[in-house]
């Protein structure tokens, strides 16, 4: 069955939405990062993905018919956020959705950063949940 894995930031990305996360990145304690979401894929404050997000999200791919999707809070489509809103969810997360647009949580906050900014680790938690 084809799924949709979104990796929903705690960020936004317009240019003041960059500049308020570099802040909070800077500012963050080490054990509540600003988005661990970003720092799996794009290892904090870097603009463009890591190789070793690169690989995981091609291993990701290669599991399937999954489609990986990365968005920013103000990227979301109304009924992603409407699910967030409903559901009282705090950013970052992992959300799934099948082909009936159906969408659960595949990861919290606190279990994406659990995964320390490992991209292979957070792989290995998708395939522990069965998401892979």
């Amino acid at each position: 069955m084809p799924s949709t894995l979104y990796i929903l930031y705690n960020a936004d990305a317009s240019l003041m939405g960059k500049l308020n996360y570099g802040y909070r990145k800077c500012t963050a304690p080490k054990d509540k990062p600003a988005c661990s979401a970003c720092d799996i894929t794009h290892g904090g404050l870097h603009l463009d993905e890591t190789a070793a997000w690169k690989e995981a999200k091609a291993e990701i791919a290669s599991k399937g018919d999954v489609e990986v999707k990365q968005k920013h809070r103000d990227e979301l489509s109304s009924d992603v956020r409407s699910f967030v809103e409903k559901n009282k969810l705090n950013y970052p997360m992992v959300l799934s959705g099948d082909e009936k647009g159906d969408l659960r949580v595949t990861m919290d906050s606190q279990e994406l950063a659990s995964c320390g900014g490992n991209a292979q680790q957070f792989v290995a938690k998708l395939r522990e949940k069965g998401a892979l």
